[in-house]
C-alpha cells in the first residue's frame, strides 16, 4: 500500500506545481547548449508575438520602446486572433497589456526569455521597462 501512497503524493505534488505556475508570464529560458530564441525566430533586439504555440503561426515583431496599439501593425491581432506565445529579444523587461494604451496589464517577460502564454487573450499594447 505504501508505493501507491508515494505515487499519489508525487502526482499530487506535480499537479500542484504545474497548476500554480503563472499563466500570464512567459519565462522559459533556453536550455544549456540550445537557443530558444532561434526556435522562436525573433530577430535580436525585437519583441515578438506569435499566433501559434512555441513561436509558430504568424509573427509580429517590434523594436519600439512602446506600442500603444499592436493591431496597427499586426495582422493576426487585427483579425481577432489571440497571442499564444512570445519572445523578448530586447535588452529590457517587457510589460504587456490586453487593452490599448497600456491598460489591463496581463504579464511581463524578462529580456532573453519567452514561451507559451495562456492563449486566451490578445496583447494589444506593450512597453519596455
Amino acid at each position: 500500500m505504501r508505493p501507491v501512497t508515494s505515487l499519489a503524493l508525487a502526482a499530487l505534488a506535480l499537479t500542484a506545481a504545474l497548476g500554480t505556475a503563472p499563466a500570464a508570464s512567459a519565462t522559459a529560458a533556453a536550455p544549456a547548449g540550445t537557443s530558444a530564441a532561434a526556435a522562436f525566430h525573433c530577430d535580436p533586439g525585437h519583441f515578438c508575438i506569435y499566433s501559434g504555440w512555441d513561436g509558430g503561426g504568424t509573427r509580429c515583431q517590434w523594436t519600439a520602446e512602446k506600442v500603444a496599439n499592436t493591431a496597427d501593425l499586426c495582422s493576426f491581432i487585427r483579425n481577432g486572433k489571440n497571442v499564444l506565445s512570445l519572445w523578448n529579444g530586447t535588452g529590457h523587461r517587457v510589460q504587456y497589456y490586453t487593452q490599448t494604451n497600456y491598460n489591463a496589464r496581463v504579464g511581463s517577460t524578462a529580456a532573453g526569455h519567452g514561451g507559451n502564454l495562456q492563449g486566451s487573450y490578445q496583447i494589444r499594447s506593450f512597453k519596455k521597462q
